[in-house]
């Protein structure tokens, strides 16, 4: 017996990524509510949909990024639309407290999260919350929710995209990649480091290598080196400065180019090479100290990127994370160095959606998790059932579910979209 909808959830639907920097939330609000559900919603329910959806800021730090809302979305058989909220990890203890106040328990007692955060505040979310979270790896998070990201419409746009005539800043414009035939791909997920995935299935992928050197580093060093309190005031001064007036570049060692190597006079040599000579420091302005840190912090991630493609084999490079949130600087620097130094054989490829790849797959999980207990069944009941096998080995089953002498067994599968689930229901004689 084939059913789509054979199993149903109790809302919230939702999932977090705890960073070391931020934490994002992710919220699926049902619109397809009937008047029978509707009837029977708890007011605890009814309080934290209407708290999540009719505000854009949660308190002084909290916000929901409205333009990245994926409307109308089809959900494991439900209508409704994808809300996308952050606000900084230090300001956790308080959407604890604020889910305690809202009774958040009497609906859900078990959370799915990922990230750092899911471990170091996982005592905060049992003593204050009275709530348990079950962890998630980071990286498979990411990896589903990238797939799922790109497999749905970005409310009529492409989520993929690149940037033409990166090199050519009058002629540089964004452009829609087809990202339909995914494999390989080399995923660089840029938080407050920065993580390499080389990915060559949804099943089959793995850590090639990382740098400590991310936008933690970025934020850092611009808050010790301009007094800058944000991440966006940090980039808004980048954006009005000149890394030149800090860097050393190859022609200021050369004269010009250095042309038995192939390096262009433009090329940075020594980042903050510059800042050795005293009338330099004096007329260096911080808006030039922050745009040679975003340069010095995107170059080096552009360079590890480019030698894991090329030991990898792989020439296409997504970036992702939070460091390119509304950071346009670092995605066309990040776009012309692959280009110019692979010698326009990888191509640089960006996401709408940059933040939130890993905890759209924790709403997945989320889900899967839910119905799971709904059934009783525990993670030492993960069984393939003599019957499932073939289903499991050929049709990428997530999750088998078979406790020995039971009747019914139910092994939740997917094709080609991760999110595209179907149940298979066996009956035992």
């Amino acid at each position: 017996l084939r059913v789509n909808e054979f199993l149903s959830t109790a809302f919230p639907w939702f999932g977090m990524d705890i960073g070391g920097t931020l934490v994002k939330l992710s919220y699926f609000e049902p619109i397809d509510i009937t008047a029978e559900e509707e009837q029977e919603e708890v007011e605890s329910l009814k309080s934290i949909r209407k708290y999540l959806t009719s505000n854009v800021a949660y308190g002084s730090t909290g916000i929901r990024d409205v333009h990245l809302e994926l409307k109308d979305l089809t959900l494991f058989g439900r209508r409704g639309n994808l809300h996308f909220i952050r606000f900084p990890t230090q300001d956790l203890p308080t959407f604890i407290q604020m889910g305690r106040d809202k009774n958040f328990s009497t609906l859900h007692t078990v959370l799915c999260a990922t990230g750092g955060g899911a471990y170091k505040f996982e005592k905060d979310f049992r003593t204050i919350g009275n709530l348990h979270l079950h962890k998630l790896d980071e990286l498979d998070c990411l990896v589903k929710g990238l797939l799922y990201i790109d497999s749905v419409s970005f409310n009529g746009q492409a989520e993929c995209y690149y940037f033409a005539n990166a090199s050519e800043p009058e002629r540089c414009q964004k452009m829609p990649f087809n990202l339909d035939d995914p494999y390989p791909l080399l995923v660089v997920n840029i938080g407050s480091g920065v993580s390499i995935l080389a990915v060559h299935s949804k099943d089959n992928y793995k850590r090639v290598t990382g740098t400590s050197l991310g936008g933690g580093t970025f934020l850092g060093l611009c808050s010790l080196l301009t007094g800058c309190e944000s991440f966006e005031e940090a980039l808004e001064m980048a954006s009005k400065g000149d890394s030149t007036h800090a860097d050393k570049l190859v022609r200021d060692i050369y004269g010009g180019d250095y042309e038995r190597f192939g390096l262009p006079g433009w090329a940075v040599a020594s980042s903050f090479g510059n800042m050795i000579y005293k009338e330099k420091r004096e007329s260096v302005s911080k808006e030039d100290l922050a745009r040679a840190t975003l340069v010095t912090i995107t170059n080096n991630i552009g360079s590890v990127a480019r030698m894991c493609a090329d030991n990898e084999k792989i020439n296409r490079v997504v970036f992702v994370g939070n460091f390119l949130r509304v950071n346009t600087l670092s995605m066309k620097l990040l776009a012309y160095a692959l280009d110019y130094w692979s010698k326009g054989q990888l191509k640089a490829l960006f996401l709408e959606h940059e933040v939130f790849k890993s905890y759209t797959g924790i709403l997945w999980s989320s889900w899967c998790t839910s119905w799971a207990a709904k059934f009783q069944l525990k993670a030492s009941d993960n069984k393939c059932h003599p019957r499932g096998t073939e289903n499991h080995r050929h049709n990428c089953c997530i999750i088998c579910h078979w406790k020995p002498g039971n009747k019914r067994i139910i092994i939740p599968k997917f094709t080609v979209n991760p999110f595209a689930l179907e149940f298979v229901l066996y009956f035992e004689s």
